[in-house]
């Protein structure tokens, strides 16, 4: 065990410094080039995807019912992978199961944990390419985003989710001598003090970003001593089953139960999650998905700590700026990275209905919603380049908001369907902008999830910053942002930001965007508005996962 903490001791005291100083890190490089990875690795990633097809993947579920296939590709080609079915009547053998070496992986200690738990890492990152591509044909993510958001970014959080959890178990020490004075020879006690997971943890997994949203909590809970089910959306099974693998066979090579960690998979329709989320065992739920399974979630399952991330409303306010191009340039790029389909997406741009003053000169309401069509225009406008940063719909809901949306208000830029030029079959779909009055609040005071935004007229600034708190307060955000080129704007709108609890990002004009957040410096979520109720990542995230448990004796 301590063999492998020593093999990646690097890894995580880097990990350590990254989140103690919030500077930039990263520990699993993000460019899929063969001068990074080598000439043969896309190749071999591939294939080790295309060998999963059609066929059926041993998962190794305790209590499975048959095999059940539930994905389809957005890019529309066959995927018919075939996995281990539970269902309500398994729960006892599977839970049982899951159970069985909690107490071997209590005693391996923290460091001995920790150790296992960044060779599965290691282990992922050498997949990532056949992640990447798994991650690709399930949530409809274009392949480099697949690989970054998939592969490398993901195993970021979760290293840094690591990180933050070997920082809290080890702010105790395992033994003390408490020596109390009194007349004569002091009273003298030895106290141990041990690390205990909470049980079993239960991670549901959302159909859009797979590994990114679930990597986190899973090895938050395995790494402080937790046995976790992983329980994939039916339409993002693939890259979850890949996971559940390495994690299984790390832990089996390291004398461990592999039904430490098990795959969960339903058909669609099943509803699995609620009697698996309301059992006993199950201590912790981590949840990426919407607001009303994440509420029944919070209210429902009362035997376990449950960290949720649900829909919000993203705001951005343009008051004033002195770059209107780049302006333009950084919103396009912002709602159409993977067709808005982001937790992170601008949803409402409040825009003064007497318009802006920029370094063009003063723009009207109008001119400023041609400005941002024209930059959607020119990124999108060649067929190749744009479905690469659109990426595939992923599934029909989003495309029936969509066509629902055009309804709401004057369509400033129209929605385009586009061909694939390698997946024929794939859905995609340019973004759509509207324009409404500040008064539609019934329209726009909620998630449209999917390439839909909403060019909102307001009075002024000052009414565009009331309606943003007061929006989020209610319904909540992952991100928010400000263009003004007005300090005392710039004071109210962090004012703003900090009463509703999002995070804000200011004037972003270059090549970062709103709905992007960078591992170890960036929080994903506050936990402080409705759309989370903990961050990625913070003490807080992880400290709830585990108890210390004393035993003392006299000296």
């Amino acid at each position: 065990m301590t063999d492998l903490l020593a093999a990646h001791r690097d890894r995580l005291d880097a990990a350590l410094t990254a989140i103690r100083t919030r500077g930039y890190h990263s520990a699993f490089p993000e460019s899929p080039s063969p001068r990074v990875y080598g000439e043969n690795a896309a190749a071999d990633g591939q294939a080790a995807f295309e060998a999963h097809l059609g066929q059926e993947y041993a998962a190794g579920t305790p209590g499975a019912r048959g095999t059940v296939v539930t994905e389809e590709s957005p890019f529309g080609i066959e995927l018919n992978v075939a996995y281990p079915r539970t269902v309500e009547d398994g729960l006892d053998e599977l839970l049982t199961a899951a159970r069985a070496g909690l107490t071997g992986w209590r005693d391996a200690g923290i460091d001995g944990r920790t150790g296992v738990v960044l060779e599965i890492l290691d282990r992922l990152h050498k997949r990532v390419f056949e992640l990447a591509n798994a991650v690709q044909h399930t949530s409809g993510q274009a392949f480099v985003m697949a690989f970054q958001a998939g592969g490398a970014h993901a195993l970021d959080r979760a290293l840094e989710a690591v990180a933050y959890a070997h920082e809290e178990m080890s702010r105790y020490p395992a033994e003390a001598l408490w020596e109390k004075p009194a007349k004569g020879e002091p009273i003298r006690m030895q106290k141990t003090f041990t690390v205990t997971g909470r049980g079993v943890a239960l991670v549901i997994g959302c159909n859009t970003f797979p590994t990114w949203n679930s990597w986190p909590g899973l090895f938050a809970s395995l790494v402080t001593g937790n046995a976790v089910v992983v329980k994939p959306h039916p339409l993002a099974v693939l890259p979850l089953a890949i996971t559940v693998d390495v994690c299984r066979e790390v832990l089996t090579e390291a004398g461990f139960d592999p039904n430490l960690v098990t795959l969960a998979v339903e058909r669609a329709g099943d509803g699995l999650a609620k009697p698996l989320a309301t059992r006993p065992e199950v201590k912790l739920i981590d949840f990426t998905g919407g607001t009303e399974f994440g509420d029944w979630l919070e209210q429902n399952a009362t035997q376990a700590t449950v960290f949720t991330e649900k829909a919000g409303v993203n705001a951005v306010i343009i008051d004033s700026t002195d770059a209107f191009k780049a302006l333009c340039g950084n919103l396009a790029f912002t709602l159409a990275l993977y067709s808005g389909q982001m937790c992170t997406t601008t949803q409402n741009i409040f825009v003064p209905a007497g318009g802006i003053e920029t370094d063009e000169g003063h723009k009207t309401f109008e001119e400023v919603g041609a400005g941002i069509a024209g930059a959607l225009g020119k990124l999108l406008g060649d067929d190749a380049r744009a479905v690469e940063i659109l990426g595939g719909i992923v599934n029909q809901a989003v495309v029936n908001r969509l066509e629902l949306a055009a309804q709401y208000g004057e369509v400033v830029l129209e929605s385009r369907a586009i061909t694939h030029p390698a997946f024929p079959n794939a859905v995609v779909r340019t973004p759509l902008l509207v324009a409404i009055d500040a008064q539609e609040t019934d329209v726009y005071g909620s998630e449209c999830f999917g390439p839909v935004s909403f060019l909102v007229k307001t009075a002024d600034t000052a009414e565009a910053i009331e309606i943003f708190g007061r929006t989020v307060t209610a319904g909540g955000a992952m991100t928010a942002g400000i263009y003004s080129t007005d300090a005392k704007v710039l004071d109210q709108a962090r004012e703003a930001a900090l009463d509703a609890g999002v995070a804000l990002s200011e004037n972003l004009t270059g090549p970062v965007f709103v709905n992007q957040s960078a591992a170890f410096s960036d929080f994903h979520g506050t936990g402080a508005n409705p759309a989370a109720n903990a961050t990625y990542t913070d003490g807080a995230y992880v400290a709830s996962r585990f108890r210390v448990i004393q035993s003392r004796r006299h000296v």
